[in-house]
């Protein structure tokens, strides 16, 4: 069955969001992966230093985020989807409906890790407190969604984009 001719400019709603979130949890997965063992082959497998304290080089973490970034700049600016947005149908696009220019996918992606900052919060809060604290904060940053009529996120409506079904 084909969609409507007007099924392009309803927005998504969030559980397809969601969804096709769950299905780039895995391809950032093997992306971390990938990165992962091409530092290790690169520091000859001294990237993570154990004994007493466990050390992990300064840049690495740095390295997986600007990869990870990448990742979703690239594909929001080139068509617009994601790996996990094409099978359930979706697209990031531009307010007026066009694509996405450099600035919107970079703040975007900035705005939709902001949440990541509450891992610093593990010290006082365990690692298990300050992970749920991260999901207790992108809860927020999509319950918007929920109430906007046009179903954008914080990310969404920091960067003036919005995603919609195709």
């Amino acid at each position: 069955m084909t969609p409507p001719a007007h099924a392009a400019s309803l927005p998504c709603p969030l559980w397809r969001r969601l969804t096709a979130l769950v299905y780039d949890l895995l391809a950032v997965v093997a992306i971390v992966m990938v990165v992962g063992l091409l530092c290790q082959l690169a520091t000859g497998g001294r990237l993570i230093a154990t004994g007493a304290h466990t050390a992990i080089a300064w840049w690495y973490q740095p390295l997986q985020g600007l990869v990870v970034a990448a990742y979703f700049v690239a594909s929001w600016m080139r068509g617009g989807q994601t790996l996990g947005m094409r099978p359930w149908r979706i697209r990031v696009v531009a307010g007026d409906g066009g694509m996405l220019v450099f600035g919107q996918a970079l703040r975007r992606v900035i705005a939709a890790a902001l949440p990541l900052l509450l891992l610093g919060l593990a010290p006082w809060l365990g690692l298990r407190g300050a992970i749920w604290a991260v999901l207790v904060g992108w809860a927020l940053w999509f319950a918007p969604a929920l109430f906007d009529r046009r179903r954008r996120a914080v990310h969404d409506l920091l960067a003036g984009t919005e995603v919609r079904r195709i």
